[in-house]
């Protein structure tokens, strides 16, 4: 657990940023990221190139963060930021790196045809993030507890636990 308090402690987040339709470079905002292993296997040799480059738009739309799904900038809900889990901010950060690579690569983040715990660029990102949780010390029922969300059905968070081998009480 000591681990895990450090782990967020070291994160940076810069929570005063203005709202409004203004986008910000991700290295402004989140600092460190392209030294850290998960986010360098993401974007490979291009980590630094593709992180200075990366629009980050502070919302006050609900939520929590996503990808746009027009050019592929980060969308962040300035709630999330400011009163969300320090934790579950840079876990979702390195899921929606994940899907900013996706959309790089020209794939369909959004595909109707899946359910959202059957379609692979989710099962891709949630991949990541549970590769980084563990290796933060995450119990597989902390990493559970993170995956739980209310767009999730128990039925859906068991399915989407098993694809990832996370084992939820």
């Amino acid at each position: 657990m000591l681990k895990l308090l450090r782990a967020a402690r070291r994160m940076r987040l810069d929570r005063l940023m203005r709202i409004g339709g203004a986008t910000y470079s991700f290295t402004d905002c989140f600092k460190g990221f392209e030294k850290v292993e998960v986010v360098r296997s993401i974007f490979g040799e291009k980590t630094e190139e593709a992180l200075r480059n990366l629009k980050v738009e502070f919302t006050w739309l609900g939520g929590y963060m996503w990808v746009n799904g027009a050019d592929g900038h980060l969308m962040i809900s300035s709630r999330y930021l400011r009163d969300g889990n320090k934790l579950d901010i840079y876990l979702d950060l390195v899921h929606e790196l994940v899907h900013v690579k996706q959309f790089m690569d020209g794939k369909e983040l959004f595909d109707s045809n899946y359910n959202y715990v059957d379609r692979p660029t989710e099962v891709e990102a949630y991949g990541f993030t549970v590769k980084e949780a563990r290796r933060l010390g995450l119990s597989d029922q902390g990493i559970c507890d993170y995956l739980r969300t209310e767009w999730m059905s128990d039925a859906d968070l068991k399915k989407l636990a098993e694809a990832l081998d996370v084992t939820c009480a």
